[in-house]
């Protein structure tokens, strides 16, 4: 009887460096390789051309309220000093655009009601660049 026997021993393959080398290539193909995008859409844009139109002149309506409580729109007085009434030359003068800067200019002696009741016309018609002219102490001239 054969009582020593020859164990023979099994070749071990380590796959370790061979997952690792496997992973590598796998993350340079992905980090070199372009995609292509597919998914766009090839239009061909109309042609216009290369000038551009000229820009609507927007002058600013000059809206002033006099010492006594009078209204003026760009110089015009108007015919009574009612609300309604500055409501309506404003809107005949700017149509409908509503974009058009308005100057606000106020005498100093004028009261408070007056140009309160301007600048609220003004917000109810829609305009939202309203400047108020001011004069400067040391150079005395408008701001």
């Amino acid at each position: 009887m054969n009582l020593l026997r020859h164990r023979r021993d099994e070749p071990e393959l380590n796959l370790t460096p061979l997952i690792d080398v496997v992973l590598l290539l796998l993350i340079f193909f992905m980090v070199s390789t372009t995609f292509i995008d597919e998914s766009r859409i090839e239009l061909q844009l109309p042609q216009a051309s290369a000038e551009p139109v000229a820009a609507q002149r927007k002058d600013p309506i000059e809206v002033t309220v006099t010492a006594s409580g009078e209204y003026r729109v760009n110089g015009q007085t108007l015919i009574n000093n009612s609300p309604a009434t500055l409501s309506n030359a404003v809107a005949g003068v700017a149509g409908t655009s509503r974009d058009i800067p308005i100057t606000l200019r106020a005498d100093a002696r004028a009261t408070h009601q007056a140009v309160v009741t301007a600048m609220d016309v003004l917000g109810r018609l829609g305009f939202r660049a309203i400047s108020i002219a001011t004069v400067n102490e040391q150079s005395g001239g408008p701001n």
